[in-house]
């Protein structure tokens, strides 16, 4: 493990890049404001076990596979990419929920969690460059001399999803007491879903035109 300076070092960083809005960060703050904070913090939570899918997989050697091996990368992103546009075009074609028409105060859609946990969940696993994100890095804070890599890389890639659970519970809480308190952002959310759609499938797009990064940093 790091010392308690290059620990300290990860774990702001890591907090950094997870406040960068990307598809995880919008799909969190979309679910908030169509259906509540409860649903938008049940959609990071899926999430964050999308992301434990990838941490382990990289520490047993998936994740360096995947970045060798055109073929598989290829594969996935092309999975991935589908489902973003599938999440973007399900968006755009929405249709304005009758509580739209109702008060500001507790007008939310009434959202299905098991399905907004399973959202969350797949729109982080099929994406082939978080797996990518792990693999180059976490090994950067590992140590050569680390006798246990794989271990060490499971338990940095925890710390690193574990603290990513606050960063996903504050955008929930930020997109609620938005929508609670801005009555224009509320009555807009029919077109700010359709932009977010837009947003998904631009993700996608650009997904489906990234190219395999190459080799990166072993975990071995």
């Amino acid at each position: 493990m790091p010392d308690a300076h290059s620990l300290l070092l990860f774990v702001a960083a890591g907090l950094l890049l997870n406040l960068t809005p990307g598809p995880d960060v919008l799909y969190i703050v979309t679910r908030s404001l169509r259906s509540g904070v409860r649903a938008g913090i049940v959609a990071g939570l899926g999430i964050t076990a999308g992301c434990f899918v990838h941490i382990a997989a990289a520490a047993v050697g998936v994740g360096a596979l995947m970045a060798t091996s055109t073929a598989l990368f290829t594969a996935l992103k092309w999975v991935g990419a589908a489902y973003l546009l599938w999440v973007g075009v399900r968006m755009l074609a929405s249709r304005m929920p009758e509580e739209d028409l109702l008060p500001v105060e507790g007008a939310h859609e009434r959202a299905d969690l098991k399905s907004v946990f399973l959202g969350g969940f797949w729109t982080n696993v099929l994406n082939p460059k978080v797996a990518l994100f792990f693999l180059a890095f976490v090994p950067q804070f590992i140590a050569p001399e680390t006798a246990n890599k794989p271990l060490a890389f499971l338990l940095l890639g925890t710390l690193f999803n574990v603290n990513a659970i606050f960063v996903n519970v504050g955008w929930a809480l930020l997109a609620g007491w938005t929508a609670r308190r801005v009555g224009a952002v509320r009555r807009g959310m029919h077109w700010l879903e359709r932009g977010a759609g837009a947003l998904f499938i631009g993700f996608g797009i650009r997904l489906a035109l990234a190219e395999n990064p190459g080799p990166v940093p072993s975990v071995h």
